[in-house]
């Protein structure tokens, strides 16, 4: 009777608290209860939730749930569709299992459990046993098993080391001036990241715009984890044999970028802010005498009639036309940054053009959303609304009209004083409407989408360029982003190259930072530092704040102009190499920023700490961040054969070593095979070069292709066919470097081709052309000569470097191979 009251007595406890647990505790997805196949698509009930897997591809299933049924597909990031797969689904009472040729799915059923494994049986990556997926209220998590050993890397621009193991993170937009090395988040959101263990690799994109956490082991040593305050699990898995693969395979759902305009590859020179004209016209004029190659000028906020977006100030630019014009018959474009933030004010006639046409976030009751920002109090634009997106686009068209040829896109974090934009301001979300934290993440994403459509329509066949601060996944097709307000400090620059580096992870490669800091002052030395590494970032922008030191590449004294002059010609004799890299990257989302986990995954040097900023810069140079203050640095030299880019000497791979080195000289290294094409040096993208293109290649041990390709560099011509392409290979068993077939119906701006090989031997060689003993004075040359180098020190002549077997022959469109 005893033993029977205290049973009793504990179930009035116990009940009370399971019911508790119930409302307010952790509800698991639960048992698996039905399955239904529908071709590539399993639906499946469960106790408590709703889940649908989609293959896309043989190498990329979707993962969807929710607490109840799965609401229309949407997706501001994904445009890619399925493609039909052969897919085999089987299932047993305690499992089932999805198999492509690349993958195969196991999902438990009792309770409902994800494990994704290879074709032989290895686990690549499952949910964590007990945990799987879950819901606290609204919140929803999934719980995956972390491996041993396993690297976690990518997540868009996410601050700290390049292994993201061991830490958390959340994707919430926002401003944050003069961020800390650490500080987390910053101001976009790319839900997309990299997992590493055991020779597997994958990506996991979690589509979700709510406020989202990723949790890679941070306070605990069982999981890793994603979820959202809200909104659907909805994740797409991606495995692939390389990393490259799987940055294709995601961009391939999330976007390409489109070829952007040559000229924006060039240097630009920022300041907030410039004005007024003159002094506009005082910095461009002093880039030209000073032969510091440049194409863009960008004007900030200053410009405008008190902070009021698509004015200006009449009396620091009385005529703004005629400035782009000034401006462009000296090579220089113009770049104008733009706000969101639309000043109420009776009598602007923006403002009363945005109330007219109905398309600023509203609150519940009807009335516009305001927040303060640079003009005062402002509304503000519904991207989420077709008539939002085209309004903007259509105001647009006056910088258009008055010779712009940039739109930066900042603010759109959307940012207001105080930082704290209530929960209930509405938006349209398409017409199916939706609140701001809904939209939050993606209101900069949409925002660019709107300049981008907006400027393309304005400027009819010109390429626009968008640059950005804030964004979502799939930010890469409308534009170049970059890292915010950084500071003038050594691990502020080298923080840059890890954020640009995890951007280019993460299916973004026109990225860059604001060289030489924005806040503060940086030192000379470390200015030199900064230029020199910023002429290896696909977006080269030097920027400083209104109460910063002056940041033009002659603020720091003779030796430093010099030094900067030296890598910004260099990046200027590098455009034909870069161009090609950007269009690769439009073709197959590969960065221009390769961290050097990409091509060197399972080598765990790479995820070291010492050596984590090392980058490779297209697919030839090796780039070595080096220290802005102390000039001492460790390096570490992957597998393979590497050419100092200076004087030619070779250093073996797979070796680790410490140098000492002046300021003058960035350690730069090229890769064994590789193929660099260059050109000869210009002062702006305006300006033509020399009709001879300098093809050097390296002598090496594997085989490489190299795309080269050439357009217009100003129009969208080139999706009509009209480029430049030919595939140039190099084979070392064959002894052969062949050139492919021109494609397109282009004519190449270079009518002859100076073939360089380095390493090839200091003796002439004997060299045949499709098997024929070369005839000389003819339509090739061939003799040895000393290269001239580029001179680190800027303060001689070019120096005489190694001797280089040179070939000299005319640009044809003929296929045919030289060997040697």
């Amino acid at each position: 009777m005893k033993l029977t009251r205290l049973l009793a007595l504990a179930l009035t406890f116990i009940a009370p608290a399971q019911l508790l647990y119930a409302q307010n505790g952790v509800k698991q997805t639960g048992k698996v209860t039905a399955v239904a196949v529908n071709g590539q698509d399993v639906d499946i009930t469960t106790e408590n939730a709703f889940v649908k897997l989609q293959v896309y591809s043989p190498n990329i299933v979707r993962v969807r749930m929710d607490k109840q049924k799965l609401a229309d597909d949407f997706s501001y990031a994904v445009i890619g569709k399925p493609v039909k797969t052969k897919v085999t689904v089987n299932q047993t009472d305690s499992e089932i299992n999805i198999t492509t040729d690349s993958l195969k799915v196991n999902i438990k059923k009792s309770p409902y459990q994800v494990t994704f494994s290879t074709l032989n049986g290895e686990v690549i990556n499952q949910d964590e046993t007990g945990l799987t997926t879950s819901w606290v209220n609204e919140s929803v998590t999934t719980y995956k098993h972390m491996q041993d050993n396993e690297h976690f890397i990518g997540l868009g621009e996410k601050t700290g080391p390049l292994d993201r193991k061991g830490n958390a993170y959340t994707h919430w937009n926002s401003d944050t001036y003069a961020y800390t090395t650490g500080q987390d988040p910053i101001y976009s959101t790319i839900p997309f990241y990299i997992g590493v263990h055991h020779n597997v690799n994958y990506g996991i994109f979690f589509d979700n715009t709510w406020q989202s956490d990723f949790n890679f082991g941070a306070s605990n040593n069982r999981f890793s984890s994603f979820g959202a305050k809200g909104g659907e699990m909805n994740y797409y898995f991606i495995y692939h044999t390389h990393i490259a693969d799987i940055i294709k395979s995601y961009t391939s759902l999330t976007g390409l970028m489109k070829l952007p305009p040559l000229w924006s590859l060039g240097y630009q020179q920022n300041r907030y802010s410039y004005y007024p004209e003159a002094e506009v016209m005082r910095i461009a004029e002093t880039l030209r005498e000073k032969k510091i190659p440049a194409d863009g000028i960008t004007l900030d906020i200053h410009y405008m009639d008190k902070y009021k977006v698509f004015t200006w100030d009449e009396k620091r630019f009385p005529d703004p036309k005629a400035m782009t014009k000034k401006l462009g018959d000296m090579g220089f474009k113009v770049t104008l940054i733009v706000d969101p933030g639309i000043k109420e004010e009776k009598g602007y006639g923006v403002y009363e053009r945005g109330v007219k046409e109905d398309i600023f976030a509203k609150y519940p009751d009807g009335t516009y959303y305001t927040g303060q920002v640079w003009p005062g109090w402002c509304h503000f634009p519904d991207f989420t609304d077709p008539k939002g997106r085209a309004w903007w686009g259509n105001e647009l068209k006056k910088y258009a009209a008055e010779g712009v040829s940039g739109i930066w896109n900042d603010m759109n974090e959307f940012s207001t004083w105080g930082q704290k934009s209530p929960d209930n301001i509405l938006f349209s979300f398409e017409g199916k409407g939706a609140a701001h934290p809904q939209i939050h993440n993606v209101y900069g994403l949409e925002m660019i989408r709107s300049s981008y459509e907006g400027y393309k329509a304005a400027r009819e066949n010109k390429r626009p360029f968008i640059l950005t601060r804030s964004g979502y996944a799939g930010l890469q097709r409308y534009a170049a982003i970059w890292t915010g307000d950084n500071r003038a400090e050594n691990d502020h620059m080298l923080l840059g190259v890890r954020l640009m580096n995890s951007l280019g992870l993460s299916g973004v490669p026109f990225a860059g930072m604001d060289i030489g800091g924005f806040t503060g002052g940086a030192s000379p030395s470390l200015y030199a530092r900064w230029m020199q590494i910023g002429a290896f970032n696909p977006y080269m922008r030097n920027h400083s704040g209104i109460n910063s030191k002056a940041s033009e590449p002659w603020a720091y004294g003779e030796e430093v102009l010099e030094i900067t002059r030296n890598y910004i010609n260099l990046r200027y004799r590098l455009l034909p190499y870069l161009y090609s890299s950007f269009y690769d990257a439009s073709q197959t989302g590969s960065p221009i920023m390769r961290s050097l986990t990409i091509d060197y995954t399972h080598d765990e040097n790479v995820y070291n700490g010492l050596y984590e900023n090392q980058y490779m810069f297209g697919k030839a140079f090796l780039v070595f961040p080096f220290d802005g203050v102390t000039n001492y640095g460790k390096l570490y030299f992957p597998a393979g054969k590497w050419y100092d880019l200076y004087n030619g000497n070779v250093q073996q791979g797979n070796q680790k070593i410490a140098l000492d080195l002046g300021i003058s000289k960035l350690p730069v290294y090229v890769k064994e095979s590789s193929i660099i094409p260059m050109q000869s040096q210009i002062q702006n993208t305006t300006e033509a070069p020399s009709d001879t293109l300098y093809l050097h290649v390296y002598k090496g041990s594997v085989n490489n292709k190299f795309v080269y390709y050439e357009d217009d560099g100003a129009s969208f011509d080139y999706e009509k066919g009209d480029y430049y392409k030919r595939d140039i290979s190099y084979n070392p068993a064959k002894k052969a470097i062949s050139f492919g077939k021109v494609e397109g119906s282009a004519k190449s701006k270079f009518s002859n081709v100076k073939l360089v090989l380095h390493g090839f031997g200091d003796n002439g060689m004997p060299v045949k052309v499709n098997g024929k003993a070369l005839q000389a004075k003819k339509d090739f040359q061939s003799l040895m000569v000393p290269i001239s180098r580029f001179d680190p020190t800027g303060f001689s002549n070019p120096v005489e470097g190694e001797k280089v077997n040179s070939i000299t022959f005319k640009n044809n469109s003929d296929a045919f191979s030289i060997t040697y």
